[in-house]
């Protein structure tokens, strides 16, 4: 028998981004602009009960799958979404995450937060907001351009 596992964390991101909730927004919802800071892969169907789906190697040569469903999206204002995280065939983690996006100023602040169970110690709440905060800074830096 296999020992099983699960912890439980959850973390908040909180930037102010430069540029308006509407391209905020629009670089979540848009394949093409979503491509420029997020890996999307060969499902990308953002609509309430949507599905995103991309499979990819990692640095290590590991197959990693993402895999969500979307449960809530009010446009400029709000997504809500579920999914989860497979590596080489193994369920990692299982989460819940919820974009808002505010006005301010000439910007907007976007608050992720994150609430996860991770399984089996092969995944943590530490790695996983490290690996949030990247595509972050990559969101970040494709709005500044």
């Amino acid at each position: 028998m296999t020992d099983r596992s699960v912890s439980h964390g959850s973390f908040t991101i909180d930037r102010v981004l430069p540029a308006k909730p509407e391209r905020v927004f629009r670089a979540w919802s848009d394949r093409e602009q979503k491509a420029k800071w997020f890996p999307v892969g060969e499902i990308f169907e953002f609509k309430v009960g949507g599905r995103e789906y991309q499979a990819d190697n990692g640095p290590n040569g590991a197959q990693f799958v993402f895999d969500v469903r979307y449960h809530d999206i009010v446009p400029n204002q709000r997504i809500v979404y579920a999914y989860e995280m497979l590596m080489d065939g193994r369920r990692i983690s299982v989460s819940v995450a919820t974009v808002e996006l505010v006005p301010e100023g000439e910007g907007t602040r976007m608050i992720v937060t994150e609430q996860g169970a991770f399984l089996d110690g092969l995944d943590n709440s530490r790695q996983r907001q490290e690996g949030t905060e990247q595509l972050m800074d990559a969101l970040a830096l494709a709005l500044a351009n």
